[in-house]
Formats: structure tokens, C-alpha cells, sequence
């Protein structure tokens, strides 16, 4: 793009009706990959070390190498997500398939930080955190959550376990909202590439504002990059010093939600057991509908996720967002909130 008001193209621009003809974000894993992976897991198993301290040389791929740098390209410069099935689920626990996840993440980027607690492999659980409790991520309720980025260049979520109803996933293109609003409200367009304040939810590392700032879009000739936290940048309003939101600033945040929230504008899916989804965050944006969950812990919803900077340096990377959430001491990590409400189940 040479100016804000050209359309972005390219195979990351895409509605509903064009990807669900689109085979390019779709992939079967064989029983080859599958031994190579199960051959993977048993020799980081026995390197002794943690999860989130394992290395590339730890979980050796050769087999899945080659399907991997294809699935880099079609999310850097294809669909912007790819959705692999096929790992059985049943023949590992959770702990060797969170091994598993963090294993294959290892050869496409480098894991960063997801929280104030430093969490490098997040358990996506509802342990019945209270939604409107700042210090508290939706991610740990059982309500929707919006159309949003995640933090890095890459984010990935295997499901371990579905909830009993709902919890369903859905991804709108970033390049074809952006060319609607073109289409429906071209005044709105420059408030992209303008500061937006967005809350740090007690995030904030100690010295830090509670809050932090950057434009939604940023792009050039070059590149074009989307990164959107509808909720994030409502709820800063709550800080005395951030500058309120004009009306027009309003209206453009509506206008994302409204254009991603059209059937027309997404693809949506319910993740089975031994799915994983990788999702180029500055090329679209993803969503959970609202689910209801099994009252047995053993059965929850469980999902692991990832948010990983490539290995490869992607050009539209912005270098705030690669480097996840600043540790902050004394935070409660995911896996203590997780034993904390089986417990008290």
C-alpha cells in the first residue's frame, strides 16, 4: 500500500465465502509426522528438563521440518492461519501434549512471555474469574471474548479437551476489515495510524504506566500490520490521565467489531481434541463465542497456547508487541489458578 486509502491485498485478504473454498489453512497431519513427533516427545522426555526450557535440539523433527516452513509461509503470506488436525489425543496426557505443543512451537519461533506471572505455555481454563476484575484475563472466564490480536508475531492453541456447549472459535481477515472500512467509512481511516491508549489490565511491571500506547495500524508500501484490542482500549478510559476517546474514535471501534462480527467477514470453528491453530496476529483477528463447561475438572475445556516471535524476522513484526507481557512479581500464574478452582471443585 502507497497510501492509507488503498485497499490491502494479497492471500491475507479473504472473507468467509473465499476461505471456505481455500485449502491453504487446512492440514491433515500423517502417521509419519505423527511418528516423528511421538519419536520428538520421547527424547525431550528423557533431555529431564522443564517444558518451557526445552530448545529446538530437544524436540527433533525431521519428517514435520518441511511441513512446518510451508505452514511459516502460508502464515506470513497465505491465509494468515493455519488449522492442523490429526494429533491423537488419547495416547498422551496433558503434560506431553502441552510437551508436544511447546516442541513444535520451538521450531517456529521463540516463546515470550503471556502474563504479568511470566507464563511462556498458558492453560486456557475457566477458573471462574470474575469478568470484570481488572487483574483478572477474560481468557480465564467462560464469557465471549471479542475480535482481537494476541501478543507476538505467532499465537498457537491446541485443544486438549472442547467445552460441553459452545466455546467456538472465529478469525476475520485484519486486511478485509480494513478495506470495508474504506468501503463504508474512509473519514475513519487516518484514527487508525493515530495513538490509542490501551490498559495494561495491573499488568504493568513495576515503574510502568497502567496503560501503554500505539496505533492500531502501522504500514507501508511494504508491509501492513493490524493489531486490535477493542476492550483494551475502552478500558483504559478508566485511567484519570488518558486522554477520552473522541466520538470518531468511538465510532471506528464499533465499526471493527461490527465488520468482523458479519457472517460475511468470518470463518468460524469448533476446535476438537488434538487440533492446533496458528495465527499470524498482525494478519487477522480471532474471537470465542461464550461456553458452557463440564462440572467435572478432569473434563473443563483445556487449551494451551503459545505466542511466539518468529525465527524468521517478518517484516510487518512491530517490536513492542513481540516482546509479550513484562514479568511482574507475586502475579499468580495460569497453572496456580487452574489448581486453586479444581480445588475448590
Amino acid at each position: 500500500m502507497t497510501s492509507i486509502t488503498d485497499p490491502v491485498d494479497g492471500a491475507t485478504v479473504w472473507n468467509a465465502a473465499d476461505i471456505a473454498e481455500r485449502d491453504d489453512w487446512r492440514y491433515e497431519l500423517s502417521a509419519a509426522e505423527l511418528a516423528d513427533i511421538h519419536e520428538a516427545l520421547e527424547h525431550a522426555k528423557a533431555t529431564g528438563k522443564e517444558t518451557t526450557q526445552l530448545t529446538r535440539e530437544d524436540f527433533p523433527l525431521t519428517v514435520l521440518e518441511g511441513p512446518i516452513a510451508r505452514w511459516m509461509k502460508a502464515l506470513q503470506r497465505g491465509a494468515g492461519f493455519i488449522n492442523v488436525k490429526g494429533l491423537p489425543t488419547d495416547r498422551y496426557d496433558d503434560d506431553e501434549l502441552a510437551v508436544i505443543h511447546w516442541g513444535i512451537g520451538t521450531h517456529m519461533g521463540t516463546g515470550v512471555s503471556q502474563n504479568a506471572a511470566g507464563d511462556l505455555l498458558s492453560h486456557i481454563r475457566d477458573v471462574g474469574a470474575n469478568p470484570a476484575d481488572r487483574g483478572k484475563r477474560l481468557y480465564k472466564t467462560n464469557v465471549e471474548l471479542g475480535y482481537h490480536s494476541d501478543g507476538s508475531d505467532i499465537v498457537g492453541l491446541m485443544c486438549i479437551r472442547p467445552s460441553k456447549f459452545g466455546g467456538s472459535n472465529r478469525l476475520a481477515s485484519c486486511g478485509a476489515i480494513y478495506n470495508e472500512i474504506i468501503r463504508r467509512r474512509p473519514d475513519l481511516l487516518p484514527l487508525l495510524y493515530e495513538p490509542f491508549y490501551w490498559d495494561r489490565n495491573n499488568e504493568q511491571a513495576d515503574g510502568e504506566d497502567p496503560y501503554f500506547v500505539l496505533p492500531i495500524c502501522m504500514g507501508n508500501e511494504e508491509f501492513f500490520r493490524f493489531f486490535y484490542i477493542g476492550w483494551y482500549i475502552r478500558n483504559a478510559q478508566r485511567h484519570a490521565d488518558v486522554p477520552r476517546l473522541s466520538a470518531e474514535q468511538v465510532q471506528l471501534l464499533d465499526l471493527i467489531d461490527e465488520i468482523a462480527a458479519e457472517p460475511e467477514f468470518h470463518v468460524e470453528f469448533r476446535m476438537e481434541p488434538g487440533e492446533i491453530n496458528y495465527l499470524k496476529n498482525s494478519a487477522a483477528l480471532h474471537m470465542r463465542t461464550a461456553f458452557e463447561d463440564f462440572e467435572e475438572p478432569e473434563r473443563k475445556r483445556h487449551l494451551v497456547r503459545l505466542w511466539l516471535t518468529a525465527h524468521d524476522e517478518w517484516q510487518d513484526a512491530d517490536a513492542f508487541v513481540q516482546q509479550g507481557i513484562p514479568v511482574k512479581e507475586g502475579t499468580v500464574s495460569d497453572s496456580d489458578d487452574i489448581a486453586v478452582s479444581d480445588a475448590r471443585n
